[in-house]
């Protein structure tokens, strides 16, 4: 049976320091699959390499039987895998509204020609900004963003951009979703909200997610299989209760040996 989605062999290095080094992992249609690791691991180099920001020096990125290492990001991101940043990326100047609907840019069929000529709803790109729109109401309904549709991203609440990034990405109706540390920087109200429309646009949705965090008690709550890296090596690949108490997991996160667990707990 063919994978929905599998990494195998994937290597990079920058200027002969290697990032990443033979990693391999598959991701069941459905699931939420977690790559955990500290600083400098490797993870974020590992999602650049799959949404097409880099391309690997070795090894296939193998997304519903279809090679896709190497690919730009624009042809990754038509093939239905959308991502989020790290670091908050959207348009200041634009609204929440007008920030999700760039997210439909690759379902749109509109060129200059007939978008110069909108004339009226009827006018075929009249009809289609009405589609997209509604496609763009539903994801503010999913998300409880009503409120904040017509204001400006860059007077919103850090939480609250975080959840319109997020937005724009489910904007491209993806069937994979990438989320690089949705919860950094949040306080505990705001991540148990993230956490709760993960799973949200996990279950109603049916959208596999590969995300990457340090926050380990929502890793745990949440995940179905966990990845941890260290130095661009796979520690170990399992469940998140295998993956929690490996020796080796404990010492790259604490130095130390102690469960994850009982560190979140002191």
């Amino acid at each position: 049976m063919t994978p929905f989605f599998r990494v195998e062999k994937l290597s990079i290095s920058f200027g002969g320091l290697q990032a990443l080094e033979d990693i391999t992992f598959e991701v069941q249609k459905g699931s939420i699959y977690a790559i955990i690791g500290p600083n400098g691991a490797g993870k974020t180099t590992l999602f650049n390499c799959i949404n097409g920001i880099y391309r690997p020096d070795t090894g296939k990125v193998i997304f519903k039987g279809q090679e896709i290492q190497g690919k730009k990001p624009d042809s990754i991101a038509r093939l239905g895998i959308a991502r989020t940043f790290q670091n908050i990326e959207l348009f200041s100047h634009m609204t929440t509204m007008e920030n999700l609907m760039l997210g439909r840019h690759t379902h749109m069929n509109t060129g200059l020609f007939r978008g110069a000529l909108m004339w009226g709803k009827r006018s075929f790109a009249g009809r289609e900004e009405i589609a997209h729109r509604e496609k763009v109401e539903g994801i503010i309904d999913l998300l409880d963003l009503q409120s904040v549709r017509d204001k400006m991203v860059s007077s919103l609440p850090y939480g609250t951009q975080k959840l319109v990034e997020l937005g724009r990405a489910l904007a491209l109706e993806p069937e994979l979703l990438l989320l690089d540390e949705p919860c950094a920087g949040m306080n505990s109200e705001e991540k148990q909200d993230t956490i709760f429309w993960i799973k949200d646009i996990q279950d109603e949705l049916g959208v596999t997610i590969l995300l990457i965090e340090h926050d380990m008690k929502m890793v745990m709550d949440i995940s179905h299989r966990v990845l941890a890296l260290n130095f661009g090596k796979i520690i170990t690949e399992g469940t998140p209760q295998e993956v929690q108490s490996h020796p080796e997991v404990l010492k790259a996160y604490l130095g130390e040996e102690q469960t994850i667990g009982a560190a979140a707990r002191d």
